[in-house]
């Protein structure tokens, strides 16, 4: 018997993997948001074109800022969260804003 011992019900070392593994999920479901925006945007010409190059940069954003926490270094707390909820709120509006323009 080791002469550490850990209290009852603690988590010994699993909870930064599981930190990561859903950090990573996070990115793909954002990937996934912004392909599928992009083909939603596609048939809108220029207007289509733009949204595609916003999506594309909030995936990039959402990727840049995650990186660290998937990868497991450290990194500036709070950083990917922030900017992770900032990118929803665009798709929203950009979701939104594609809604709008498919009933013209």
């Amino acid at each position: 018997m080791s002469g550490k011992s850990t209290p009852p019900g603690r988590d010994v070392g699993l909870a930064g993997e599981r930190t990561r593994l859903a950090w990573r999920r996070t990115a793909l479901a954002v990937g996934v948001v912004a392909v599928l925006t992009a083909r939603l945007a596609l048939p809108y010409g220029t207007v289509g074109a733009v949204v595609v190059v916003l999506a594309g940069l909030g995936w990039a954003g959402v990727l840049v800022a995650t990186f660290p926490k998937v990868a497991g270094r450290r990194s500036h707390p709070g950083r990917a969260l922030p900017v992770t909820a900032l990118v929803t709120a665009g798709f929203a509006v950009l979701g939104l804003l594609l809604v709008l323009a498919s009933m013209r």
